[in-house]
């Protein structure tokens, strides 16, 4: 059975297309070296259990073992392989190499996975959707980590993302996209055709999160048509115009032709030289984010040139940062029982040592580091300088708190999903056991209401601060996103802060997300590749415009705009939102 025979799932072009015009680049012509193509066999998958493919790679005639060579991957490799198809990839390639409008590159041409028929009987089960629709890092994961690491071993392929690019059409093509999203340390040049941006596996929300995101250092093409599909799951031409759009806003580079064709590579495939160049122009200046032309909210809330940089690592699992006055942080690890001390040099010490699986921390007004103390069920508090220790409460597994300016202490306890209420020289008393799930834990910047992290849903719950420090309105009020294709589909909303000017950061799945007062999304900030989303962050440094996180076995921070507030200090008021 053929694997091309299964590569379209979705309805085709059924009127006549073109003819396009001829680009002398699709055109074999006389004096340009060839490359040489293989087909190879990948039988087995750790991401993709079961499966099997075929792949092709295309060495051109310039290649020098000696120098790392730039990568392109085609997904559903067989149909750009084939010279006598529309796209004829790797003639084109062979004559953009050769007139120096691409550098050097190998091609790399991929099928989708197939696991076979168990007997004659029984379909195969075809991946191409599973692999190449959701809107997950999966396919990313299977490129850099399987397919590229095994063609890596035979040729001298460079590990630069601006010397790769990644190719397809249809679902591919969206594939071709979410693979350099969810990966831009391993790919930054896209060239998606007729693209799958619709209700399939969750690829219809990436118009907003593209507006919502971090931008990220990706040069785009985009080409579709207007005859292109217009089904059950939603409107090719219209997804892929509202895609175009969200890169605009955001400030990428993005370069896009539409015709009036429909669901095929007529258009694309005609195009393929041209877009080619295009990806590659001005090679080897690198692909940049353009924080400048950015219209959404990371122009005012990021720097231009700062990233995310790992300040500690080789822990357990990081938990409970909180500024320190030095403006440094303490953090804890849960299962070495350490709470460390991150000076502002970057130094890391042991703040102490057995404590007893101590989770979230905040300080108090009288300058005491308190802690959820799970390992004992207890809230405690120590003297910095002497780290003399105080209970404040018993018979509680908190995992984060928050000390507010009149020294209330709200603490979460999930295996409950309680709010508790602990006031100087008092019991316990429950706030609240009416939220889905509780995590993270903060205050706002004027203290009345107090915010509380869902990881079991998308919400964040809020609840009003009686005088008495009781909690009264309790809503489910901030709306996260969720991974769209993650297996399990809950934000795991984690530790939160606020800033002084209202916005609420959340540590989720996806990410930083970080909300407007009335409970929206305005800006995601993915953690740093490869790393773990995170599961806890503060603000320190100077005027607390340093963002931390907790992420897995390490910490990671980043100047920001934004200025964080400390719930023990004096409440001030935020300024009235705007829509």
């Amino acid at each position: 059975m053929k694997l091309t025979a299964f590569l379209f799932l979705l309805p085709l072009s059924l009127h006549a297309e073109g003819p396009y015009p001829v680009d002398p680049a699709s055109v074999r012509q006389e004096g340009v070296a060839r490359g040489v193509t293989t087909k190879h066999a990948l039988q087995q998958s750790r991401i993709y259990p079961g499966t099997e493919r075929a792949y092709w790679l295309h060495v051109p005639a310039q290649y020098d073992p000696a120098k790392p060579a730039c990568l392109m991957v085609f997904l559903d490799g067989g149909v750009y392989v084939n010279e006598g198809g529309p796209d004829k990839a790797t003639l084109v390639m062979d004559h953009l190499i050769a007139k120096g409008e691409m550098p050097v590159t190998i091609g790399l041409f991929v099928d989708p996975g197939v696991v076979p028929a168990p007997n004659r009987e029984s379909q195969p089960r075809f991946n191409r959707s599973f692999e190449y629709d959701a809107f997950s890092g999966d396919y990313a994961r299977f490129l850099v980590d399987e397919l590229i690491p095994l063609v890596a071993k035979d040729y001298n392929l460079s590990q630069n993302p601006d010397h790769r690019g990644i190719c397809g059409a249809s679902s591919g093509g969206i594939a071709a996209f979410n693979a350099a999203w969810q990966r831009p340390d391993a790919f930054r040049r896209v060239y998606s055709m007729i693209g799958t941006f619709v209700g399939l596996r969750g690829g219809d929300e990436f118009p907003t999160l593209i507006r919502k995101t971090e931008p990220k250092p990706l040069r785009v093409f985009l080409q579709d048509g207007s005859k292109d599909n217009n089904i059950y799951c939603g409107d090719w031409w219209i997804m892929n115009q509202a895609v175009e759009r969200s890169l605009k806003f955001s400030g990428y580079e993005v370069e896009h032709v539409w015709g009036d064709g429909g669901h095929s590579h007529q258009h694309g495939g005609a195009l393929l030289p041209r877009a080619l160049r295009w990806l590659w122009k001005d090679f080897p200046k690198p692909v940049a984010t353009h924080l400048d032309a950015c219209g959404g909210r990371a122009k005012e809330m990021l720097m231009a040139g700062e990233d995310w940089q790992e300040v500690s690592a080789g822990h357990g699992f990081t938990e409970g940062p909180v500024s320190a006055p030095d403006g440094g942080i303490f953090f804890t690890d849960i299962p070495k029982n350490r709470i460390h001390r991150l000076a502002p040099d970057g130094r890391v010490s042991v703040f102490l040592d057995a404590s007893r699986a101590t989770n979230g921390l905040a300080f108090g007004p009288d300058g005491r580091l308190y802690g959820c103390r799970a390992g004992s069920a207890e809230i405690v508090s120590w003297d910095i300088a002497t780290k003399q220790e105080k209970v404040h409460a018993r018979g509680l597994k908190a995992n984060d708190l928050v000390v507010a300016h009149d020294g209330t202490i709200y603490a979460t306890e999930p295996e409950k999903r309680a709010v508790w209420i602990i006031r100087p020289g008092q019991e316990k008393v429950l706030g609240t056991d009416r939220c889905g799930g509780v995590n993270g834990i903060a205050l706002t910047p004027d203290q009345t209401r107090v915010e509380i992290a869902d990881p079991n849903g998308r919400f964040v719950w809020s609840a009003f601060r009686a005088k008495d420090g009781t909690l009264a309105n309790l809503q489910p009020y901030h709306h996260l996103h969720l991974p769209p294709a993650d297996p399990d589909p809950r934000s795991r909303a984690d530790g939160l802060k606020t800033t002084r000017d209202g916005w609420l950061v959340v540590a989720t799945a996806m990410g930083v997300q970080i909300l407007d007062q009335p409970g929206r999304v305005h800006l995601i900030l993915p953690p740093p590749p490869g790393a773990r989303h995170p599961s806890n962050l503060c603000f320190a440094g100077p005027e607390l415009k340093t963002l931390y996180i907790t992420a897995g076995d390490k910490v990671f921070r980043r100047v920001t705009r934004l200025p964080g507030v400390k719930s023990w200090e004096k409440p001030v008021k935020a300024p009235t939102p705007r829509l």
